[in-house]
């Protein structure tokens, strides 16, 4: 059973996976990713086991807090977990789901941020492409007149090259920023896959 659950677990990750053909998200026109947006993960297709929400000791939190870091690889997580359960043996299914559970709401949460933010990011970026449509279309105008404002086209000129910059900038940032949802949700199942080798049989 849980062998279905991983190839489960696995195609979720991968049909988000940055570059997947086809996966460009149409319907929200404030998400500029390749990768389909999806605001919500669902913690049932990452574990397979029924959990019932029960209150974690501090060494359970401390351990939580732990695998909820980015920055703490795959394997130091693994090791916090095999160093957790070999000093509070027996571990329960029910614990683990708990653990589980509290990790996937942490990363859960901070995904929903970024993927806000990533909004905010894109409006952004289209109110400044469209002030950069604006100033081109003036600066034409300016120098089709019978006596042109030099001073004037060349300020805009100048800030057309600084917004363009900034655009470029954005945009060449958005790439990576694109990709963390992707991360924070790759994350939360190989964490899941870690604590389901402890589970007791």
């Amino acid at each position: 059973m849980r062998a279905a659950w991983h190839a489960i677990g696995l195609a979720l990750c991968l049909t988000q996976a940055p570059g997947t053909a086809g996966a460009m998200d149409f319907s929200d026109p404030d998400w500029p990713c390749i990768q389909r947006k999806a605001e919500n993960l669902s913690v049932s297709l990452m574990w397979p086991e029924p959990i019932t929400r029960m209150p974690l000791a501090p060494a359970a939190s401390d351990l939580v807090a732990i695998l909820s870091l980015r920055r703490v690889t795959l394997a130091e997580a693994g090791a916090h977990i095999q160093a957790f359960i070999e000093k509070t043996a027996p571990v329960d299914g029910q614990l683990l789901g708990n653990i589980f559970l509290a990790v996937f709401e942490n990363l859960s949460g901070n995904r929903q941020r970024v993927i806000a933010g990533i909004a905010r990011y894109s409006r952004s970026q289209i109110a400044l492409s469209s002030r950069i449509d604006g100033s081109r279309v003036e600066m034409a105008k300016l120098a089709g007149e019978a006596k042109p404002d030099f001073d004037r086209i060349d300020k805009l000129e100048e800030q057309i090259d600084w917004d363009e910059r900034i655009y470029r900038d954005r945009s060449q940032a958005l790439t990576y920023v694109c990709e963390t949802p992707v991360l924070l949700e790759k994350r939360a199942y190989a964490i899941a896959q870690i604590l389901l080798k402890h589970m007791p049989h």
